[in-house]
């Protein structure tokens, strides 16, 4: 598969843009490049994500940092447990004057929406972002409101030890693209962080190096990235893997393999690729496919699990 990526030309007509937009998250994002290559091909394969950490590891700053950077409308909203769902859709209220009702958007009619510790809401007000996720889009007073587009959540969760959180149901779940966790900075980064008081009041001055038409077209593109008939079957063969494993209580579904393909297509393309190769899937694998994989035992390592998946799949 290697030797027909040669007769394909470079993906894309942007990679001066993605270079500046990786080179300004970096520069924000410390000591972090794997995550914030992993949020960006989430953003450019349409989909959402799920950052899973506990507070103050910089889960916040990076989806203001990514919004800003990308030149988009930027809403965030603290899940509480009193939180509504009218509280993030919007409501109508009575317009005396004009003896009508008028809708008040929510703050989910926004380009990126940041839902912050998504599972301290109730299950109730989490599901309220299920049809504008999938759908791009709001029902409310028998009144169908399109999203604008592009549009990304981006969630974060704390763990599900800390007190007053309660989990995300699989169908939510199913609706991010890809999970990344931050963790602690390596110490290096951590000294630069000290020394210079910190990043996060610099986040809301970065300049826009993309707008919506550009990213909108680069999703296009990404769309367009080749992906071979053994690309296919390597996806197939992976999906069988997990779901013939005696660790995970299901395997990928049909579509979880529609999603890692988009976000094997994305992460290709921010590599300049035209064309998927085996290590595109490799790189998005473990960011998909770990909040879709239930254990049959907590105790299990899930990560471990993962790479032994993808060392135990041939690759056709």
């Amino acid at each position: 598969m290697t030797a027909v990526t040669s007769a394909h030309p470079q993906a894309g007509h942007h990679p001066d843009l993605l270079g500046s937009v990786l080179a300004q998250l970096d520069h924000v994002i410390l000591g972090k490049p794997g995550q914030v290559r992993l949020a960006l091909a989430c953003l450019l394969a349409r989909g959402h994500l799920l950052i899973e950490d506990q507070p103050g590891v910089g889960k916040t700053t990076l989806a203001h940092a990514l919004a800003r950077t990308a030149g988009l409308d930027f809403r965030r909203v603290q899940f509480t447990a009193d939180l509504l769902p009218a509280d993030l859709t919007g409501v109508s209220v009575w317009d005396a004057a004009a003896s009508t009702f008028r809708f008040h958007e929510g703050p989910v009619f926004s380009e990126v929406l940041l839902a912050d510790e998504i599972n301290r809401a109730t299950p109730r007000t989490q599901g309220a972002l299920l049809e504008a996720m999938e759908e791009g889009q709001v029902s409310e007073g028998g009144v169908t409101r399109p999203l604008p587009r592009p549009f990304f959540v981006i969630a974060t969760q704390n763990p599900a030890a800390f007190v007053g959180t309660s989990p995300l149901p699989e169908a939510q779940l199913d609706r991010f693209l890809m999970t990344i966790t931050l963790g602690y900075p390596d110490p290096a980064a951590e000294r630069q962080l000290l020394e210079s008081g910190g990043r996060s009041m610099t986040v809301r001055d970065l300049p826009p190096v993309l707008d919506a038409p550009t990213l909108l077209a680069m999703q296009a593109e990404v769309d367009r990235v080749y992906a071979a008939a053994p690309l296919l079957d390597y996806l197939q063969l992976l999906a069988r893997a997990t779901r013939n494993h005696p660790a995970f209580v299901a395997g990928l579904s049909p579509r979880a393999l529609l999603a890692l393909l988009a976000a094997s297509r994305a992460w290709a393309y921010l590599h300049g690729r035209s064309m998927v190769l085996p290590e595109d899937v490799q790189a998005v694998f473990p960011a998909l496919a770990a909040h879709r994989l239930p254990l049959r035992d907590p105790a299990y390592d899930l990560p471990a699990l993962l790479r032994g998946v993808l060392t135990d799949t041939p690759i056709p």
